[in-house]
């Protein structure tokens, strides 16, 4: 009885150690910002252009569930890896601030919080998440879906009912790659989980805008995700239960700039995308 009470004793300081650490990590990543009131604060505001020849899209074939991945009958799907539109801009680029401490409170767009899977689409297919906030998550489809999560969040959430949510905790900041287990292997999409609210995704003309920044000098970063086809990978369609071909994609690429944000005043900084992938050109007003 005694060496059975010790051993309990055990396991109880070492839960209770885990869970102080646990706790404790929570506590750190959550001060690096503080949310403060930002009076007579700046504006950041830009655009991501395209540059050279426009890029061809990387396509697959619509191999499955037509009548709900194809309604349309394009037989194809574009991977949206890359999107440039006919003035050049470059939509799905993550523009933010690094290493801001301090600022306005989190006010991330509502509309890249919540993943729907339509049309076999992960749909928006940039989410922006804070850390320790939760991915309200479903799917309108009437076939099986799954959200399969590599990097910093590691997790496959089957979807097999139409219209069921499901809300999906992220507690660790970076970059989550989404795919779908269920044989649809041109279904993707990128969350960034992030630490304070100035993050913005370009449009479709490649426009961003940060607002309420606090004055100060600041490094400002473009990321956008990788768009070529690298290699590809054999995985299990569980719904058929047989092997399939998926992409890897090729990874992100950023770019840093530095902006002077004065009071009440507005920056401006652009940046040019060369096929390469390196900038060509960034100009900051």
């Amino acid at each position: 009885m005694k060496t059975s009470t010790n051993h309990f004793s055990v396991r109880l300081a070492v839960s209770t150690a885990l869970l102080l650490l646990f706790c404790i990590g929570r506590a750190s990543a959550q001060s690096d910002y503080t949310a403060i009131t930002v009076d007579n604060g700046g504006t950041i505001t830009g655009t991501v252009k395209w540059s050279g020849a426009s890029p061809k899209a990387p396509k697959l074939p619509i191999t499955k569930d037509a009548s709900v991945c194809d309604p349309e009958s394009h037989k194809v799907r574009d991977l949206e890896r890359l999107e440039v539109g006919a003035d050049g801009g470059v939509a799905n680029t993550v523009v933010f601030l690094k290493d801001i401490t301090k600022g306005k409170p989190m006010d991330l767009p509502d509309t890249r919080q919540h993943l729907d899977q339509r049309n076999c689409r992960y749909v928006p297919h940039i989410l922006l998440i804070p850390q320790g906030g939760n991915l309200q998550a479903k799917s309108s489809d009437p076939v099986l879906h799954t959200v399969h999560m590599t990097g910093a969040a590691s997790n496959n959430i089957p979807f097999p009912m139409q219209n069921q949510a499901i809300p999906i905790n992220l507690p660790r900041a970076g970059v989550v790659e989404l795919k779908c287990n269920a044989g649809h292997v041109w279904m993707n999409a990128e969350i960034l989980i992030v630490k304070h609210p100035y993050y913005a995704v370009t449009d479709e003309h490649g426009f961003f805008k940060l607002s309420d920044v606090p004055p100060g000098e600041y490094e400002i970063e473009a990321w956008h995700e990788g768009w070529q086809n690298m290699s590809e990978e054999s995985v299990l369609d569980v719904a058929a239960q047989v092997r399939v071909k998926r992409p890897v994609y090729s990874a992100p690429e950023t770019w840093a700039k530095k902006v002077s944000v004065k009071p009440g005043e507005t920056a401006e900084v652009n940046f040019a995308i060369a096929a390469n992938r390196n900038i060509v050109a960034a100009s900051t007003h």
